[in-house]
């Protein structure tokens, strides 16, 4: 089994500070195990719109992921509320 490593956009780390502390190490702790999971969870996409980026949830929390497997990474992209991350997604456009 390959081992992953963690790799977080720097947008993730103003995500952690803006969170309760608890929260934060408990999201923190999750990456690390989505890390060492990533060969035996499926990673279902999050969107057409978004090919190989999935979400993984922590209660109300997501954790938006892709994973490198050719480099054995597992990058985070975001991290916060459902809500939080899904009010800011432009609507999709009508054709």
């Amino acid at each position: 089994m390959a081992w992953y490593r963690v790799a977080y956009l720097p947008s993730v780390l103003d995500d952690l500070r803006a969170t309760e502390k608890g929260m934060a190490q408990r999201l923190f702790d999750k990456t690390k195990w989505l890390a060492s999971n990533a060969e035996n969870l499926r990673h279902e996409p999050l969107d057409a719109d978004l090919p190989g980026l999935a979400q993984y949830a922590v209660g109300e929390w997501r954790i938006l992921y892709s994973i490198d497997r050719e480099d054995h990474v597992v990058d985070i992209h975001r991290i916060g509320t459902r809500r939080a991350l899904y009010r800011s997604r432009p609507a999709p456009h009508d054709s």
